[in-house]
């Protein structure tokens, strides 16, 4: 499909898995077509509830809870039309499994945890999986967990590939208090809300006189 040639250079949202200890990337995982919505919601981490002694009120103990929701489209025609080999062989599945395995520990780790628990071993450690980041735009390169996945598969080929697909991501923001200070992911959530302090700080912000006063009483 050809563009004007004018045309803005539209950026892609994505995934990106890195290797904890290297920083080392491992898939890049971009969006066929940006969404038109992400839906954002946070969850504020104030000190107590209700009973809250009066002089904590004003009180945080960290960052808040932030959520990300997102329904992706992927489509095989673009691939079709141009006899892509492996969409015509197994059609959209490669995108879907590539998402998918995101929340998958390996097969390799799921081997190994067995020979551990066939030897003996009493205690074994939960499997670790790569750090994915949710990548908007340069100010927001974010550390996630993947907490909710669906996908809807709307049109097949004649041996049952999917062709045509919906998927709709939920992600947990992971900050300094999930990942500590020293961990890749945490210098990344702190660059992240470094720069949404540095954005707060463009905002031109208002007058007084908008809200009918001069003052605060």
């Amino acid at each position: 499909m050809t563009t004007f040639p004018g045309s803005p250079r539209i950026l892609k949202g994505g995934l990106v898995l890195i290797d904890v200890e290297t920083s080392a990337v491992q898939r890049i995982i971009a969006l066929q077509y940006n969404p038109d919505t992400l839906t954002r919601s946070f969850q504020v981490k104030g000190v107590g509830g209700e009973g809250v002694n009066r002089s904590e009120a004003l009180r945080l103990t960290g960052p808040p809870v932030e959520t990300l929701k997102l329904e992706a489209e992927i489509d095989a025609a673009d691939q079709l039309e141009v006899a892509d080999a492996v969409t015509v062989q197994v059609g959209i599945q490669p995108q879907l499994a590539a998402l998918e395995t995101i929340i998958y520990p390996s097969s390799a780790q799921l081997l190994a945890n067995n020979r551990l628990a066939q030897s003996g071993t009493l205690e074994i450690v939960p499997m670790e999986t790569a750090l994915t980041l949710f990548i908007w735009n340069k100010q927001r390169i974010i550390p996630v967990r993947i907490t909710e996945f669906s996908v809807t598969e709307e049109a097949f080929d004649v041996n049952l590939n999917p062709l045509r697909a919906k998927v709709s991501l939920g992600m947990r923001v992971l900050s300094v208090d999930d990942l500590g200070f020293q961990h890749k992911g945490g210098s990344l959530y702190l660059s992240y809300q470094q720069s949404k302090e540095h954005l707060a700080g463009l905002f031109a912000g208002g007058a007084l006189n908008a809200f009918g006063i001069n003052a605060i009483p």
